[in-house]
């Protein structure tokens, strides 16, 4: 679903950053920076994102380049799932973020609903592996995967994080408008399938 331009500035990057820490020549290094500021002046050109703002993003980025991970947890209670309101654009979405060196990706889930909701869960089943750019997210400078990791209370009571600003169980009819960056409305609904069928497949792709 992602745009062909961001694609291909986004295959450019990863061909740049892995002949950059390869390559010995200096003729390659100079080739391959080259490409790099190509796949910037792609991004640029189509977001409101300063060029060194891209160049940052990108620069902090060493080795081979891989996707990132994404996890989420779905929380569900009394059959209403768990979200909570980013403050980063006031919009609400499943507790999650960045996966962390160190931690498996249930002890992200079991974390970040800790910290952005209070509650505190354990991981029971993986719903979903997704690929970000194959559904209808805004467009990314990251190739990411999202893990969608289904969790049930423990303990714990509702506490907004440093990261959100309220914290809500809605029904799969009263859904609040999304951070679409983070899920999809037809994310959503998949996993309010797997709350009617808890027996189907791992959803991937």
């Amino acid at each position: 679903m992602e745009p062909n331009w961001l694609k291909w500035a986004k295959e450019l990057q990863a061909i740049a950053q892995a002949g950059l820490t390869y390559s010995k020549d200096k003729y390659d290094l100079e080739r391959f920076e080259e490409i790099r500021k190509i796949s910037i002046e792609m991004l640029a050109e189509r977001t409101t994102l300063d060029k060194e703002i891209i160049r940052n993003l990108f620069a902090n980025e060493t080795g081979y380049a891989t996707p990132k991970v994404d996890i989420r947890a779905v929380v569900f209670h009394n059959r209403r799932l768990l979200m909570v309101k980013e403050n980063t654009d006031n919009k609400w979405a499943l507790p999650g973020g960045w996966a962390d060196i160190g931690l498996s990706p249930s002890e992200v889930a079991i974390k970040e609903v800790k910290e952005e909701s209070g509650y505190d869960v354990r991981a029971v089943k993986m719903l979903g592996v997704l690929d970000k750019k194959c559904h209808p997210h805004p467009p990314s400078a990251y190739h990411v995967y999202k893990i969608f990791i289904q969790c049930e209370i423990i303990g714990g009571h509702p506490k907004i994080g440093l990261e959100t600003s309220q914290i809500g169980f809605f029904s799969e009819e009263d859904i609040p408008e999304l951070s679409e960056a983070r899920n999809t409305s037809t994310q959503i609904k998949m996993l309010f399938n797997f709350l009617r069928w808890p027996n189907k497949e791992v959803f991937f792709d």
